[in-house]
């Protein structure tokens, strides 16, 4: 392990944890203090809001209403989503001509953001218009995110309140996150963004001079625009010489700001974070990696305090924090170890002046290995998928361990939301599992946790393994998703593995080497990110309805306290024992055998 490295990470530590405890108070304040001095510049609109909507903002909702709301509202992103990428090719603010997106791709497209998921199985410079960035992926990026924010507020208070039937009001909590907190924070970022060059502009695309020639072999065409063959079939093709490359422009920064913080990862290039109008500098990416845990690690200090002790949501980031050490180290470590595949190929010694860290295929070398390995541990801890790196090109080994991050349900920081409720859901399992081991009804936070919680913890914590192993097997026992294999053999089910893993747990990052941009791919995963994400989220707004109509006990002398290292211990174990060894068969199969392949 590099000096180099530990050093990053313990200096990305120290700044996240620092901003945490500011920002969880933040959160707590606006979002549920409508009359805060830190809310007086958004008031006006917030009212104007709830008016030209029709919404009481102190309409309280019970569970089941407040997850018809979730589900009516997502439903509806995704027809809008959906509408303006086939219509795209008629509206405006479409400078390089985009025509409509093929109506597989769409329907995947719109599902895959409005879950907060953003797997992209389309290059989004050659594929989407300026409007449809806008207006279809960067809104979603907002809303969707605001949606993990508002169900873990109902199971916050679900927590919180005393023998109550309600769990708050949807859409005011959608309205106050999206206006006090992702507006404000994606606006600095997007700023701190464009000082370092993230692009920002309305342009049209650029054709710029390049610095060398380029020679290459040019298909020849008849006068239909059909390719011209020779006596043995074979294509004709005749020298060419290119001196100009065309570059995209476009709103970027707008875009990365939220793509970050919102944990979406969606990236406005198809090199997302690796693309330079993107990710520009060493400190663009620093900020990025900070951005994505940000509001993750600050919601924690949102829970302590509002259930009433700082030291619950301080117990529950400790344990996140040092499985995110533990994942980053082995990340780090195995990327900085020799390409064991050059070595094999005889091209080690060729290779190491060039990468003499360990593996630099695949990594921008702006950035290296340390910042690489680091970025691909965050960017999977939460359920973001942004990448400034190729993760395919990763050892075996060093993708093993964010393919994993995301088996374990995205509660390691996890999404913006989605990653504490997935987290609390293991709590609650975790003091049941304690509560059966010394003959005690179990509780946690003063309340009994009983059969009909464990059905709910059930669900949130087997839904994303059951589409993930489900989806998997499908895809190799069919043609249609062996075709999109372009790595046959362990790498090519490691592949398949990832692409489910990524979406059913709404990450959205990809071992690229699949083709997923066909038919069998776009539905199969649009519906592993639509069940990932919302029969997780039903489940937990059941669990925050009968959470919330329970009587809130005081501790007494038999209570299991949950704010000391033996909890911690208990989280970071009921994570471990039902998250991972969940997919130890899968793993086994694909980047452990691959590692251990001669």
């Amino acid at each position: 392990m590099t000096a180099e490295f530990v050093g990053l990470l313990v200096v990305y530590l120290a700044v996240l944890l620092a901003i945490a405890p500011l920002l969880g108070r933040y959160i707590r304040i606006t979002m549920e203090n409508g009359q805060s001095r830190l809310t007086a510049w958004g008031r006006p609109l917030e009212r104007g809001i709830y008016r030209l909507a029709g919404i009481d903002p102190q309409a309280e909702m019970g569970w089941k209403r407040y997850a018809l709301a979730v589900l009516a509202f997502n439903i509806l992103g995704i027809v809008v989503v959906y509408a303006l990428q086939r219509l795209q090719g008629m509206l405006p603010l479409n400078p390089a001509g985009m025509g409509a997106v093929t109506p597989d791709s769409a329907l995947n497209t719109a599902i895959s953001f409005v879950a907060n998921t953003n797997w992209q199985g389309y290059a989004g410079e050659s594929t989407m218009s300026y409007l449809t960035q806008m207006l279809a992926l960067t809104v979603q990026n907002f809303v969707s995110a605001a949606t993990g924010i508002a169900v873990l507020f109902a199971l916050i208070r679900g927590l919180a309140r005393h023998c109550s039937a309600t769990v708050g009001n949807f859409w005011a909590d959608m309205v106050r996150c999206t206006l006090y907190v992702l507006l404000p924070l994606s606006f600095i970022l997007a700023l701190a963004l464009v000082s370092q060059g993230v692009i920002q502009n309305f342009s049209p695309y650029q054709d710029v001079q390049t610095v060398e020639a380029v020679h290459y072999d040019q298909p020849r065409v008849d006068a239909q625009g059909q390719p011209v063959l020779d006596a043995k079939g074979q294509g004709v093709t005749d020298p060419a010489v290119a001196t100009t490359q065309t570059l995209a422009m476009g709103p970027v920064a707008s875009q990365e700001a939220i793509k970050l913080l919102g944990t979406n990862g969606g990236g406005f290039f198809n090199a997302n974070s690796a693309h330079p109008f993107e990710n520009p500098t060493p400190l663009a990416n620093f900020l990025q990696m900070l951005a994505i845990l940000a509001i993750p690690a600050a919601l924690c200090f949102t829970f302590g305090e509002m259930v009433g002790s700082r030291r619950q949501g301080i117990a529950i980031l400790a344990a996140m924090t040092l499985l995110f050490a533990v994942f980053a180290l082995t990340t780090a470590y195995f990327e900085q170890q020799p390409n064991p595949m050059a070595a094999q190929a005889g091209a080690d010694s060729t290779l190491s002046a060039f990468s003499p860290g360990g593996n630099m295929e695949g990594k921008e070398t702006r950035f290296g290995i340390a910042a690489t390995s680091l970025f691909a541990t965050v960017t999977t801890a939460a359920s973001c998928g942004a990448v400034n790196g190729m993760h395919d090109s990763l050892t075996a080994m060093g993708g093993l361990s964010p393919m994993l991050l995301m088996q374990l349900g995205e509660v390691v920081y996890g999404g913006v939301g989605s990653g504490l409720y997935g987290m609390l859901a293991f709590a609650i399992l975790g003091v049941f599992i304690a509560g059966l081991m010394i003959g005690r009804t179990p509780e946690y936070l003063g309340k009994k946790i009983e059969a009909y919680d464990m059905k709910m913890v059930s669900i949130v914590i087997l839904a994303t393994p059951l589409l993930v192993l489900g989806g998997t097997a499908l895809a190799v026992s069919v043609s249609a998703g062996q075709a999109g294999v372009l790595n046959p053999g362990i790498h090519g089910f490691s592949e398949i593995l990832y692409a489910l893993s990524s979406a059913a747990n709404n990450n959205g990052s990809a071992f690229a080497g699949l083709s997923a941009n066909t038919p069998f791919y776009n539905v199969l995963l649009g519906i592993a990110m639509w069940f990932g994400r919302f029969a997780v989220i039903i489940a937990v707004l059941a669990m925050a309805g009968s959470l919330a109509a329970k009587r809130r006990l005081p501790a007494g002398p038999g209570s299991m306290p949950t704010t000391g290292p033996l909890f911690v211990v208990l989280l970071i174990g009921a994570v471990l024992l039902v998250g991972a060894l969940t997919y130890v068969p899968a793993l086994a199969l694909g980047p452990v055998a691959e590692h251990l392949q001669p």
